[in-house]
């Protein structure tokens, strides 16, 4: 190859980076994926139940490979990532706060199971965001008590296991309560994961998975982030604790889990975008977690010492990342605009100080970063620069978790709008 071929410029480097996220994302369409994991077509009813961000799309991938199968049942996805289906019901609800949609939701998927035989299937279509789309509180809750509770964890710094190991305490329909409705049908559930370690309890908080956590777990949390809950959610936790102990339930064994998209996959598929352009690529990890600000610090070191040192890889390259790492918001600070990956962009761009030959992409691969309309941003060499020209200084906008209003200024936000499908944060840091 010429030397002219391996030149990178702003246009190349960018258009690169874009294409390596688009292919990340296509790698979890559940169009392309699901097909492959179906069971032999059951004797009896075939029931489809589901929540998250990818779950319609799901659902409507489900009918078009079994289009001769009578499907009922219904899935409940978030605002705006509703799609065509024939026979199963698609209903919407709030994220990341259930809302009354919510609950309506839970209970429609409980009364879809009830009264199945054991020549009956269940297919469970789950992925991210299922948490609150899906919300049935526990024997003694409000719905006004999850809610309380979910805004005070998400403004808390605790990771998604954590969070969720909370939700699933608090649910009637979470950890399992949705499988146990089946029964005795047997229960396929099909998993887009979007969680650190692909833990299917986890993921939607596991409406058809016993959980490996206690309610035991679930306290330990709310003391270690000292969550001012109210004294019925702690009675709620303490009975959880004592049903624990006196019963442990029964797994159907013919219940199966099956991952048919990680957020491992969809950088493998990214990492083979940039092969083809002459990269080599780096796989950091696929759990990668923490402080948005503190990651974008540490990759932001990588990246420097590769392009310096040809340490840990040589560039051309580009350092891979997914996982969710985190945004807190502690007492006395403003929350501007922004998620959790405008936000690690922007605390590495200010890290790098304009250092030439460096150019980042992060984004959520559901095609909304944190509660904006953007997936997430890029940044070049001459980010900073241009920003500082338009009266934009980036110390400030991450100060105030504002890195949404700056990306947008200098006009390097990454819009996709919902892409149906959900494998988390896709970060990539190109080293030319």
């Amino acid at each position: 190859m010429s030397d002219a071929s391996h030149a990178w410029d702003h246009a190349r480097a960018t258009t690169v980076l874009r294409s390596m996220f688009d292919a990340a994302v296509a790698s979890a369409d559940p169009f392309l994926v699901l097909a492959a994991h179906l069971p032999p077509k059951p004797k009896g009813r075939c029931v489809v139940v589901g929540a998250g961000k990818a779950s319609a799309a799901m659902a409507a991938a489900l009918e078009a490979a079994w289009p001769d199968v009578p499907l009922e049942g219904v899935v409940v996805t978030r605002d705006g990532h509703a799609v065509p289906t024939r026979h199963v019901r698609i209903l919407e609800a709030s994220h990341p706060v259930p809302d009354g949609r919510s609950e309506a939701a839970a209970r429609a998927a409980m009364q879809a199971v009830s009264g199945l035989g054991p020549d009956d299937l269940v297919i469970a279509l789950v992925s991210g965001g299922g948490s609150s789309l899906m919300a049935l509180p526990a024997p003694g809750l409000t719905l006004e008590d999850k809610r309380a509770v979910g805004r005070q964890l998400l403004h808390s710094g605790a990771t998604i296991t954590e969070m969720n190991t909370v939700r699933r305490a608090l649910s009637a329909i979470k950890g399992g309560g949705l499988a146990q409705a089946a029964s005795p049908a047997q229960v396929l559930t099909l998993v887009i994961s979007d969680v650190p370690g692909d833990d299917p309890s986890v993921i939607a908080s596991g409406p058809t998975v016993l959980p490996a956590s206690t309610g035991a777990d679930a306290l330990q949390i709310v003391a270690r982030y000292r969550l001012d809950l109210p004294p019925t959610v702690h009675q709620v936790l303490e009975r959880h604790v004592a049903a624990q102990r006196a019963h442990t339930p029964v797994v159907d064994p013919r219940n199966r889990v099956v991952l048919i998209a990680t957020p491992l996959m969809a950088l493998q598929a990214a990492a083979e975008v940039a092969r083809q352009q002459g990269l080599t690529p780096l796989i950091l990890g696929d759990a990668l977690e923490g402080e948005s600000q503190v990651a974008g610090i540490l990759l932001g070191g990588m990246a420097r010492s590769a392009r310096l040192h040809g340490l840990p890889v040589c560039p051309p390259a580009v350092l891979l990342s997914g996982g969710e790492t985190t945004v807190s918001i502690r007492a006395g600070e403003t929350a501007g605009k922004g998620g959790r990956n405008t936000e690690f962009l922007l605390s590495c761009a200010q890290f790098l100080g304009g250092e030439g030959g460096i150019w980042g992409l992060a984004g959520d691969s559901d095609g909304i970063d944190g509660t904006e309309d953007a997936a997430g941003a890029i940044f070049a060499p001459d980010t900073l620069a241009r920003a500082a020209q338009a009266g934009c200084l980036a110390e400030p906008f991450l100060r105030n978790h504002d890195s949404y209003s700056f990306f947008k200024a200098v006009g390097d936000l990454v819009v996709t709008g919902p892409t149906l499908t959900n494998v988390n944060d896709i970060r990539l840091l190109l080293i030319a």
